[in-house]
């Protein structure tokens, strides 16, 4: 690192945590994680991971982007693939499975839709704890479930921020995310010393999406975890991120989750 200390562990650091030891693991079984409250480091698992929140938000990121992760989604992450998650008090549970269950995973994770069937079988499979050997019941649960999967994991939702690695664009996307309430364009070169037309022409050649594409997604992400905590009315949410109207939010976020502001509130 040009020899300067890292005080921050970085994805170079992550270690591969194998969970169970694979000498007496099953070729796939689940963990509840009802009771974590973790920030988790830099890690990757030796198995593929479905995990999926029955009620709250799970926050993930990897080294492409953040992801959120609300109730009525689920994170898929393949097995290596570096990561980090944060779970708080919330009511979830990972799905494991070898890598040959589900050949094709993919190489990042993704945030899928959550269809009635996907949820009342990862409920299923809380019967079968990682920790304990797969009988025959639950090997041919197991088989169908990661034959579904190989076809879920494709219907990925939009919740991902993308990360970006030049400092001055870093620079940009992290003051559009600390003002998502009141900032423009003009502000936001200003902050990161650059003009409207390198902003514009590096964030898209970046990350494949304009500037004001990202200021949105990141309003309606912060969105999310206003209404997940609960406290605020959606209209102080909405005009918290910087939305004229109520209504306009309410479009906005169920164009981008599938569910409206007071549908992913939770009960």
């Amino acid at each position: 690192m040009n020899g300067q200390k890292r005080d921050q562990p970085t994805p170079l650091d992550a270690a591969v945590v194998t969970l169970v030891d694979p000498a007496r693991r099953p070729m796939a079984g689940t963990i509840p994680q009802d009771e974590y409250d973790l920030d988790t480091p830099w890690h990757s698992h030796d198995m593929h991971q479905l995990q999926y929140a029955f009620s709250g938000m799970v926050a993930v990121e990897d080294e492409q982007g953040n992801y959120i992760l609300p109730r009525t989604l689920a994170a898929w992450i393949p097995a290596g693939v570096v990561h980090r998650t944060k779970i708080h008090l919330v009511r979830s549970a990972s799905v494991l499975f070898h890598p040959s269950m589900i050949p094709d995973a993919g190489d990042c994770v993704r945030i899928i839709h959550v269809s009635p069937l996907m949820r009342e079988m990862v409920m299923g499979a809380m019967r079968w704890p990682l920790t304990a050997p797969l009988d025959k019941t639950g090997l041919a649960y197991f088989n169908a479930f990661a034959t579904l999967c190989a076809e879920w994991i494709h219907e990925e939702a939009p919740l991902r921020l993308p990360t970006l690695r030049e400092p001055r664009l870093e620079a940009a996307a992290a003051f559009t995310r600390q003002n998502l309430g009141a900032c423009d364009v003009q502000q936001v070169c200003k902050a990161a010393g650059v003009s409207e037309r390198t902003l514009r022409r590096r964030f898209r050649a970046a990350i494949g999406m304009s500037w004001e594409d990202y200021r949105r997604r990141a309003r309606l992400l912060k969105a999310a975890a206003l209404l997940n905590d609960g406290r605020l009315s959606i209209g102080s949410i909405a005009a918290e991120v910087g939305f004229e109207s109520q209504s306009a939010f309410a479009r906005a976020f169920k164009d981008l989750t599938g569910s409206s502001p007071r549908e992913y509130r939770p009960s």
